[in-house]
């Protein structure tokens, strides 16, 4: 990726200043509010996640029958508790690695209810234990920084209930155990349900309300306190040559020009077949939790190595998680002035970031605080897209436009329409198709739109969500 090509840092030079601190903590006050939240219900096949779709929106919508994969499609229904309503959606069965079209379209519906949600209720079974695709489940929810509730079913009598406690091994908290046939423990799931959303919620207005969250994340030693100190102008964070010398994730609110941010720096996160201690696993853990809270990754990078498989892992966790993201490739300087190492770094950089072109780059030195504040300038721009919202009226005369030039290629001798959108949410953006055959839109397809709206509408550092529906 070329620092002069369009998308990518501007030609290398120096910054006009640096950002001037300032401790902004308590100055935000916060009142919002918003729509009914979402709960989705995941879990594996045949764990009764639509018997208890059923009972938690108290009437038979879901079709339930004890042969797996009978749910396919999301199923969407208000529910209410306590005089709280929420959206609850039920899902397939999780089917990691399912190779046929069924089993595919089941994992990316899964996935799309994931992005959308604002609490995962993740369904298990008691009588069969954690199985390893409960496993590769909670690894997506970990992953994914959404609030969660395991809920263990089929504890219909008192001899079971103590086996619910082996669900804790999952790292998602404390399992509830219910039983959603016979609707014992549902009233105290219920209580929890509706209890996560609140402060989900004004955890999250707060976050919306207050500064933008920029965490500088990257492997061990690439410099991001070296880049937190420079952007500060003081030594605020210690730093050394030695791995992970950041043990825990340090917060600082700045001002630069005129807006403001708070400024985390977090430990290296590396693969962890490499993370050898109790002190650095429970580090990145913080590191991946400050991840999942963030609005802005500043993925650094060292230049002087070029963009290795590791750090292109840690902007897919940030991207994953629905965070924009901005790529700082420290230790320019290093590379600058020798046109092999140059051309080498752009020419490994181009092939590396297919698919994420999207990603703004900044060719930095942080030791001397060369563009550290265009990267602020970068990770406050894509901050504001990922709040951005496109009116339906606007994306429909769009997406009309596009159709009478490209349409969906016909699958199976089905003609496929795609005749309405709207954006469904924002921070993070989600937008919803809606078709007469959801299920057959190919990838190539999917593509095409994401790279159309960029296109149009820009939302530059920021991963869209599609969810293509059922008109």
């Amino acid at each position: 990726m070329r620092p002069d090509k369009k998308g990518t840092a501007a030609a290398p030079g120096r910054d006009e200043g640096r950002p001037r601190f300032r401790d902004l903590r308590g100055e935000n006050s916060v009142e919002a509010a918003g729509e009914d939240p979402v709960v989705a219900i995941v879990g594996r096949a045949n764990v009764g996640k639509s018997t208890l779709f059923n009972r938690i929106i108290r009437r038979r919508e879901a079709i339930v029958d004890d042969a797996p994969g009978i749910t396919r499609d999301r199923k969407a229904a208000e529910a209410e508790w306590q005089g709280r309503t929420f959206t609850l959606v039920d899902t397939g069965g999780y089917i990691p690695r399912g190779r046929d079209s069924i089993e595919t379209g089941i994992a990316r519906q899964v996935r799309t209810a994931i992005a959308e949600a604002d609490l995962i209720l993740f369904l298990c079974d008691v009588r069969s234990g954690i199985s390893d695709v409960d496993g590769e489940i909670s690894k997506i929810l970990r992953k994914s920084g959404k609030p969660c509730i395991v809920a263990v079913n089929k504890v219909d009598n008192e001899k079971r209930a103590p086996d619910t406690a082996e669900f804790i091994r999952l790292g998602l908290g404390e399992p509830s155990g219910i039983s959603a046939e016979a609707g014992l423990g549902i009233g105290d799931l219920l209580d929890r349900i509706v209890g996560t959303l609140a402060v989900s919620s004004k955890n999250a207005q707060q976050r919306e309300a207050g500064p933008p969250r920029l965490a500088v994340i990257g492997r061990p030693n690439v410099g991001k306190s070296t880049f937190v100190n420079a952007v500060l102008g003081k030594d605020r964070v210690l730093v050394s040559e030695i791995p992970g010398t950041t043990r825990d994730a340090v917060d600082v609110c700045i001002r630069w020009k005129r807006y403001e941010m708070i400024l985390i720096d977090t430990a290296g996160m590396r693969r962890q077949s490499r993370v050898d201690s109790g002190v650095e696993y429970y580090s990145v853990l913080r590191a991946q939790r400050v991840l999942g809270e963030c609005d802005v990754a500043c993925v650094l990078a060292d230049a002087s190595e070029g963009l290795t498989q590791q750090d292109l892992q840690v902007m897919r966790q940030a991207v994953d998680q629905r965070k924009a993201v901005v790529l700082a490739m420290n230790k320019w300087d290093l590379v600058e002035k020798d046109a092999e190492k140059r051309s080498k770094l752009l020419d490994g950089m181009d092939l590396r970031l297919r698919g994420l072109d999207y990603i703004p780059v900044i060719f930095t030195a942080c030791i001397s605080g060369l563009r550290a504040g265009k990267v602020l300038d970068e990770a406050w721009k894509a901050a504001q897209e990922r709040k951005k919202r496109i009116p339906s009226p606007e994306l429909n005369r769009f997406l009309t436009a596009l159709n009478a030039k490209t349409q969906p290629p016909a699958v199976q001798g089905k003609r496929v329409n795609i005749p309405y959108a709207t954006q469904a949410s924002s921070n993070p953006p989600v937008f919803a198709f809606f078709s007469n055959y959801p299920e057959l839109i190919p990838e190539s397809h999917r593509k095409f739109l994401e790279n159309r709206i960029r296109e149009k509408f820009g939302f530059k550092g920021v991963p869209l969500t599609f969810s293509f529906r059922k008109k």
